[in-house]
């Protein structure tokens, strides 16, 4: 069963504009993302989902350099630029990030991998009750899901986060549309930020890789961040899905 990673990559963001261009030891945000889905043992293949302005040229040339697949296609309809990405590949199982995490870890993204594939269900996240750190999220989907989705969300917040739809109408959730279920975890660490939203959040993952490296677990990282009050006080006053929450509070007042 293949199983391809898509991570969404821009370069406009109203928080942080050039986000996934800043850098962390001489490594853009975007290549030390790439450069640990690399070390994933079952990817099959990896694409950049990115867009067709101009300023995401730079994302794409990025692409080339570090022998990457790469789409482009719209900037708001996410949930289309997904499905253009695997349309004509078909794989059986597609792996959905975001590169504004850039300390993704490999050993989770096949633990993940590994379960949605076992379970076989058209979701498997461990997004869908959050108790990994905010920056480990992993999303895998059936490509018939994903062509579900595309075809039948309407909602602007569903066509924008890609995911919404299949989640929110899933047996996880009780709906009925699509078969799911969610990589758990014991203990709770979704108050831990090791994502890159905001300046501030920039700053933790240049410390923790300055004290770190880049090549540490999820869980390594997490620990570090809960122990330091220093690190974390730069940033545990974000809100998390920050983004989706503003879809979600637009809709209503449209």
């Amino acid at each position: 069963m293949s199983t391809i990673v898509v991570t969404q990559a821009r370069s406009g963001s109203t928080r942080l504009p050039n986000k996934v261009l800043l850098k962390v030891k001489d490594k853009t945000l975007l290549q030390i993302h790439i450069d640990r889905i690399k070390r994933a043992k079952l990817v099959d293949d990896i694409y950049i989902a990115t867009t067709t302005e101009i300023g995401d040229d730079v994302i794409a040339n990025l692409a080339e350099n570090l022998k990457v697949k790469y789409h482009r296609g719209s900037e708001d309809d996410v949930l289309d630029r997904f499905y253009q990405t695997v349309k004509d590949i078909r794989p059986d199982f597609i792996v959905r990030l975001t590169s504004d995490c850039p300390l993704i870890d490999p050993k989770l993204l096949d633990e993940v991998i590994v379960e949605a594939k076992k379970l076989n269900v058209d979701y498997y996240a461990n997004i869908i009750e959050e108790r990994f750190p905010d920056g480990q999220d992993i999303e895998v989907f059936k490509f018939s899901a994903l062509k579900k989705a595309w075809k039948e969300a309407k909602l602007s917040s569903d066509r924008e986060h890609v995911t919404p739809y299949i989640r929110n109408n899933s047996t996880y959730k009780g709906g009925n549309l699509f078969t799911s279920s969610n990589h758990n975890l014991k203990d709770n660490y979704n108050h831990v930020r090791l994502t890159v939203d905001e300046p501030q959040d920039l700053e933790v993952i240049k410390e923790i890789v300055k004290d770190l490296g880049l090549d540490k677990d999820w869980k390594t990282y997490a620990d570090y961040y809960l122990e330091n009050e220093k690190v974390r006080s730069l940033n545990n006053s974000i809100a998390r899905n920050e983004g989706y929450q503003k879809s979600i509070s637009k809709e209503k007042n449209n």
